[in-house]
């Protein structure tokens, strides 16, 4: 994977900053700041840009293969595993050292300056982006080091299980609250450029609500959901970095750099479209005529050379194909300028829609599952949600499959790590009969049938990875070499489909 470029104020000797391209990584750059003279100011931008580095490119990347939303495009192999429902431990190893290392641990550096000074804004700000970034590398392995993270006098610290992490996260952002105030002076930072505690509160209680929702079918939470919820205190939109990236080598948005951007020198192309939500989010008749379009779609795949929208199978990159090659697909639509989002408005709804089925209060769930979609079709830039809410209407009979489509859906082209962590919680969208090597037969282009794809499900991959199967997802992944080679307390891998902690 490329490297975005993070700058540091220091080197420059910039004080505010009002965009990304403004920071080097500390950790790269040889004029990096002494231990002496680091600063909140300095250390939080430089944390931030490598979990957004992160989280904007490998992670949205291979959570659209593992949620299939994304294939592999005609003729290139690079992310042919992922679409095969495959990880291993040292495809992820960069982004693990990038998240730990130069996110949490810069984190936690921040946490100790400002506890220090009591300058709880900055606190906050840092223990909300701890608890964001810890809940992504626990949902994605299942169990990291956390109780002994960052102790020099532990060499080797020991992993802790999810559900002990997740409550240490919740305990941590409930402290952090307490002595925060909305006034309160926040650092330099690109999530809330000069503004002060005020959003960063929402945001750290938008991040409890998340981890307490993904607690919810193995732990009595709905408790701490219900307060949150009433207290209102929540995003009032979506919470991204944007407004922020520049149309730059080393400072454009990092899906667009990895995937769309030739200043590196690379023009392969490899994400495209699945048939899974092109053939949900574009409904057709026998006769193959359109009955409707989710207006969403064009807001998030382009369409192909031929003005269509296509979609591949997950497990083959068509590579032998003579009719259905790299101008047939459909790309992810994408600028230099494109928000990494952190949590969405339409998230927020969904997980309260949850709350109150759950609570068999099916007016409220309703209600904010429309609201729900309509934050989405906001985010989009589109209008018809009207419309699509009587095509697709909340469902309270299932109501997890009602809730798990839909959030599926408006994730694909917005955050696709967080559509596969929600499929493998709430088990929707599920597999359907069909398979990829129903729809397609990698010696015979005729084969290819994308009509036989039911909408609202998942399909086994062609070539699915072994230790997957038919009819399973990829439900963690394995710990990651960079950690495992020189720890030896990391377990025994459980397996490819044992569910983290929240799974179960």
């Amino acid at each position: 994977m490329k490297k975005i470029a993070i700058i540091s104020a220091f080197v420059m000797g910039l004080g505010a900053v009002t965009s990304c391209d403004s920071y080097l990584d500390i950790n790269q750059n040889p004029n990096s700041p002494t231990e002496e003279n680091m600063t909140s100011n300095i250390m939080m931008p430089a944390a931030e840009m490598n979990i957004a580095g992160s989280y904007g490119d490998f992670l949205r990347i291979t959570g659209g293969y593992f949620a299939q939303h994304f294939v592999q495009t005609f003729g290139t192999s690079n992310y042919l595993d992922y679409s095969q429902f495959e990880m291993s431990a040292t495809r992820s190893s960069s982004t693990y050292t990038q998240l730990m290392t130069r996110g949490l641990n810069t984190l936690q550096t921040v946490r100790k300056l400002a506890e220090a000074d009591e300058e709880w804004g900055t606190y906050l700000a840092a223990t909300a982006l701890r608890a964001f970034t810890y809940q992504i590398l626990v949902d994605a392995y299942g169990e990291v080091p956390y109780t002994e993270a960052f102790d020099t006098s532990i060499p080797t610290p020991a992993y802790d299980d999810g559900a002990t992490i997740y409550a240490g996260l919740v305990a941590e952002l409930d402290e952090a609250l307490s002595l925060a105030s909305p006034t309160d002076v926040v650092a330099t930072n690109f999530l809330f450029p000069g503004e002060n505690a005020a959003n960063w509160i929402r945001f750290a209680n938008a991040v409890k609500l998340k981890l307490l929702s993904r607690e919810s079918g193995v732990a009595s939470v709905d408790s701490q959901i219900g307060a949150i919820i009433s207290e209102g205190n929540l995003p009032n939109g979506d919470v991204a970095y944007e407004g922020c990236w520049s149309n730059e080598s080393g400072a454009m948005s990092p899906f667009y750099a990895e995937e769309f951007s030739t200043a590196w020198g690379s023009t392969q192309i490899n994400v495209v479209a699945n048939i899974a939500i092109i053939g949900t989010m574009q409904r057709k008749d026998a006769e193959g005529n359109v009955t409707y379009e989710d207006p969403r779609l064009a807001a998030f795949f382009q369409p192909n050379g031929s003005g269509e929208y296509t979609g591949g199978i997950s497990g083959t990159n068509f590579s032998t194909s003579s009719s259905y090659q790299s101008a047939y697909w459909c790309r992810p639509v994408a600028s230099y300028d494109m928000p990494v989002y952190l949590i969405t408005k339409a998230e927020i709804e969904f997980f309260i829609a949850e709350y109150y089925a759950r609570q068999n209060n099916t007016a409220q769930a309703e209600a904010h599952y429309n609201a729900a979609i309509e934050a989405s079709f906001a985010t989009a830039g589109v209008g018809g949600a009207a419309e699509h809410l009587q095509q697709f209407p909340y469902n309270a009979g299932n109501y997890k499959e009602s809730i798990g489509v839909a959030k599926w859906v408006a994730l694909a082209g917005v955050n696709n790590f967080e559509a596969w962590c929600e499929v493998r919680r709430l088990d929707y969208p599920a597999f359907g009969s069909v398979s990829g090597s129903d729809m397609y037969d990698l010696r015979n282009d005729a084969s290819y049938k994308p009509e036989l794809y039911v909408p609202g499900t998942l399909y086994t991959p062609i070539q699915v990875f072994g230790q997957v199967g038919d009819k399973h997802l990829l439900e963690r992944w394995p710990y990651a070499e960079s950690s495992s080679s020189r720890n030896s307390n990391t377990p025994t891998f459980p397996g490819y489909t044992s569910p983290v902690f929240w799974g179960k």
